[in-house]
């Protein structure tokens, strides 16, 4: 066995991953201790990345057309239509639609060919949808897409703010990272600004629950508190930026009496004020903020009011301080350094920057080939998507991401697919929701088959090596690209041989002509040979002679990346969500992420672990509405928002505000019938960087109302959900992978309505009910099938809460699959689902070591009252700690917790309230 070296291909924090390789398999994983991104942690789901291999669901052959072909047949048909698409409707009528999840490598190519050589300007990126406001706020204030801050700086800092981030589920190592620094220094303070009290909280100072939208309201009342109070840095004002009036004077253009802005921001003014202080006395600053300041009608300017604030005080280029976008794809700056938004062309170039064109032009120009760049910048992504549904555009490839799931308006999308003459998908799983839409599919390699360059949120450039082959037939995308580009003529511009020829000539152009204005330049990189670039080791950017070995921040001598090295603070009006309340809408509707999940869970279904934490598509609401609403806990639920309707499992939870709901972003329609969140939001725009608006919706909700619920165990050769799957009739579904079965939940009928479940079961089920139990007056069934002693199926009719733990059910299909007929003890056992005597454990609180909340529970009625004293009985909360914050609130909840005591939205506000202003 040996041991090889990768990154990670979650979220952006970038972390190092080591690999154990034996006989062409990857063993396990754990995080490189050597990696300065993560130093040796892991969060669950990078944890379990070698859980997620295998070529099962895998695409593995072209298709052309349905038919399944070999590479020239499907390469050649790429060619001749993009060509034919060119030749009857125009270069304009050419997109392209990548990911955060491609390497640097396949970004640049693609962005090369579409851009550069078929002379289409529409190529944009998943990234439009979690970081464009970010990077057009950096643009118009520093200059540059720069995240000026290092990790380092969390470690440095005296107060660190969280602006829309559940960092603890969305970030984890991070997170940790952040709590260890805070346990190190008892004199840093956190803040946590979100709407929502979430795991974050946990080592919150002082927590703010601001009213969705309101968070430049809040930041402008921040930069006119400071003036008032005399707390500007005037020097650095004058001698590094330009702006400062008039971005006071629009912070002033509303009431920026301190009782004001809490009254716009739903918040007690003291709290408010304590914040306002905080900030304005400590230089060392970082502000993270991530997609809950983002993903808004007014994302980019949201982004500008923090920058202002950090720019006033100084609080940026010094160890500690920064305005800090935490990136959301764990390549999303690898692709904006290529060009891969629709408003750029590559290396940090934009069409608007003074001789770019040309400049790009004459880079990529070959002997016998000139490119033809596009004048201007194309479509972004939802304005891609409404282009084509136009007729417009007429021939797109998608690569590595599911618009069909995560855009605006989901339905709309897809008819707009539906009818686009040619559709081509670059994919490496065999079910997604795109693939029908597509007219030939591109089989993918994957991680740990990959090989190139990620960037990080810290702008860290990191090697993902290929660690195995890809399975069949598939291949990296940078290769497809290229094969495509020599089809149409341009082979000599593409005649890459390795990723490591890809990246040199990325680096050498980040250089070219580059007089110091532009701040992405990696052009010390360039030289690289094969054996340099294998060996490559985590680097910052820029990486120049003069910074070899790379830059942990930037603007330490206050020189922006302007044309005369200003910064601007740029006036910002506040502006509420775009989708307005109503009678008919009355809700305020947030979309996000789950802790165990990633994205449209394309990867992390296929590690069950990774699913028991949060099984099923969920509304969380607090108590107050959902007794309002008719809806109680655990119920399902139907949400109708501006697209279509969403079904979910509600949870009640304090930590919601009054009049919102909350619903997870992973759901598509391979894992329940109608759970997808895209579906419930209008398409609105962030008017300078296009990135939709997927925080803001507004949604009816109501109890579904079923007839009976049931769960499903069906071996997975037989995992088929019968007459659910695919439908969306206002029956309810769930598919929910375990280690050796599928588990369904199901819902369906109407009230009262009489059923003969063993008539029902056999027209249904592929084989006939061999044990069964039923009540017909109480509408129960417990039954199991079985073929030649093994289990085929397993079936409760009933809520499932009252389900035994499905682990020892799980296990019985296991023996079933390797031909081991039950035992006679255990085929008693089969309909209770356990062995006598067996303690259930609750649902899924650790997901590293499996462990339930009912016997976390019991450890802590046993004495065991502190995150520690878990951890050594169960080991809970040892290996990535992300559970930590769940499992200190079960330890208030269940160690002699006072039954008065206030709620979690009102125990997250236990924070310090004097103020001392000076």
């Amino acid at each position: 066995m040996h041991q090889a070296r990768t990154t990670c291909p979650y979220c952006g924090v970038g972390c190092g991953v080591r690999a154990d390789i034996e006989d062409g398999r990857l063993h396990g994983v754990e995080g490189d201790g050597d990696h300065p991104a993560n130093y040796g942690r892991l969060c669950v789901k990078g944890s379990a990345l070698a859980e997620t291999l295998g070529s099962h669901g895998r695409l593995t052959r072209p298709r052309v057309d349905g038919v399944e072909v070999d590479w020239d047949t499907a390469l050649d048909a790429v060619a001749e239509r993009l060509q034919a698409t060119r030749d009857t409707a125009g270069e304009g009528a050419l997109a392209a639609y990548l990911s955060g999840q491609l390497l640097t490598e396949d970004y640049y190519v693609a962005n090369k060919l579409f851009k550069g050589f078929l002379g289409t300007p529409h190529l944009d990126t998943n990234s439009r949808l979690c970081m464009a406001s970010a990077v057009a706020a950096y643009k118009r204030a520093l200059g540059a897409d720069a995240v000026p801050c290092s990790y380092e700086d969390l470690e440095e800092a005296e107060l660190v703010v969280l602006v829309g981030s559940n960092l603890a589920w969305n970030h984890p190592v991070l997170y940790q990272r952040l709590r260890t620094a805070k346990m190190r220094n008892p004199l840093m303070r956190v803040v946590v600004i979100d709407p929502r009290v979430t795991d974050t909280c946990e080592i919150a100072d002082l927590y703010l629950g601001l009213r969705p939208g309101s968070d430049a309201r809040l930041f402008n009342g921040l930069l006119a508190w400071m003036a008032d109070k005399g707390r500007l840095d005037r020097l650095y004002l004058e001698r590094h930026t330009q702006g400062v009036e008039a971005a006071l004077a629009a912070a002033r253009e509303d009431d920026a009496a301190v009782e004001a802005i809490a009254a716009d921001c739903d918040l007690d003014p003291e709290r408010l004020e304590t914040f306002f202080y905080w900030f304005a006395s400590q230089l060392h600053v970082v502000t993270l903020y991530s997609q809950g300041i983002n993903q808004s009608s007014s994302g980019t300017d949201k982004c500008q009011a923090i920058i202002n604030c950090h720019l006033a005080g100084g609080k940026i280029g010094l160890p500690g301080a920064g305005p800090f976008s935490i990136t959301g794809q764990p390549n999303a700056m690898g692709g904006r350094e290529v060009g891969g938004l629709a408003n750029q062309l590559a290396a940090h170039m934009d069409y608007d920057s003074p001789g770019a064109i040309d400049r790009v032009t004459r880079f990529w120009a070959t002997e016998t080939l000139v490119p033809t760049l596009p004048e201007g910048p194309g479509h972004k992504a939802v304005e891609l998507f409404e282009a084509i549904e136009r007729g417009e555009v007429r021939a797109l490839w998608v690569m590595a991401t599911n618009p069909a799931v995560s855009l605006p308006d989901a339905d709309r999308v897809r008819a707009a697919l539906a009818k686009c003459p040619l559709v081509i998908v670059s994919e490496c799983m065999a079910d997604t929701d795109l693939l029908p839409y597509a007219d030939i599919v591109l089989p993918a390699s994957s991680w740990s088959e990959k090989d190139g360059t990620v960037t990080n949120s810290e702008r860290r450039i990191s090697r993902q090596r290929g660690l195995l082959p890809p399975p069949g037939e598939a291949r990296h995308d940078w290769w497809i690209v290229c094969e495509v580009a020599r089809r149409l003529g341009y082979g000599e511009a593409f005649a890459y041989e390795h990723p490591a020829e890809i990246f040199v000539e990325h680096a050498r152009l980040s250089g070219f002509e580059n007089d110091g204005n532009r701040i992405f330049d990696i052009s010390a990189l360039a030289e690289l040979d094969r054996e340099a670039y294998d060996a490559l080791a985590p680097v910052q950017w820029p990486v120049t002679r003069a910074a070899p070995r790379g830059t942990t921040r930037l603007f330490e001598d206050g020189r922006f990346a302007t044309a005369d090295g200003l910064a601007r603070l740029m006036p910002v009006r506040p502006r509420g969500p775009a989708q307005a309340l109503g009678e008919s809408r009355p809700l305020r509707l947030n979309t996000g992420r789950v802790r165990d999940q990633w994205h449209t869970m394309t990867r992390t279904a296929r590690a069950p672990r990774l699913m028991n934490h949060r099984a099923e598509p969920f509304v969380e609401i607090t108590p107050e509405d959902a007794a309002t609403f008719g809806v109680g806990d655990q119920q399902l639920a139907r949400l109708t928002g501006a697209g279509g309707e969403y079904r979910g499992r509600v949870r009640l939870t304090k930590g919601q505000r009054r009049g919102e709901v909350f619903v997870p972003m992973h759901w598509t329609d391979r894992f329940s019938g109608a759970a997808r969140a895209g579906r419930l939001l209008a398409a609105h725009l962030d008017p300078i960087s296009g990135q939709p608006e997927t925080k803001h919706g507004a949604v009816a909700l109501a109890a579904l109302e079923v007839g009976w619920e049931a769960t499903l165990l069906m071996a997975s050769d037989d995992a088929s959900g019968g007459e659910f799957e695919g439908r969306d009739d206002g029956a309810y579904w769930a598919r929910i992978p375990l280690a050796h079965c599928q588990r369904w939940q199901l819902a369906r009928g109407k009230p009262g309505e009489p059923r003969d479940w063993l008539a029902w079961v056999q027209r249904w089920l592929p084989t006939a009910p061999t044990l069964w139990c039923d009540d017909p007056a109480g509408g129960r069934l417990r039954a199991a099938g079985l073929e030649d002693g093994r289990l085929r199926w397993w079936l409760m009719v009933a809520p499932p809460a009252e389900l035994p733990g499905l682990a020892w059910l799980d296990e019985r299909f296991a023996e079933s699959s390797r031909g081991q007929p039950l035992t006679a003890d255990r085929r008693r056992r089969l309909l209770a689902g356990c062995d006598a005597g067996e303690a259930d454990a609750g649902p899924l609180v650790c997901s590293c070591h499996q462990v339930g909340q009912k016997a976390i529970v019991e450890a802590i009625q046993a004495g065991d009252t502190s995150v520690e004293a878990l951890g050594a009985r169960l080991a809970c909360g040892t290996q990535c700690g992300s559970c930590l914050p769940e499992l200190k609130s079960l330890i208030e909840d269940t160690a002699g917790a006072d039954p008065e005591e206030e709620d979690d939205h009102a125990r997250a506000e236990q924070a310090p309230k004097a103020v001392h202003v000076a």
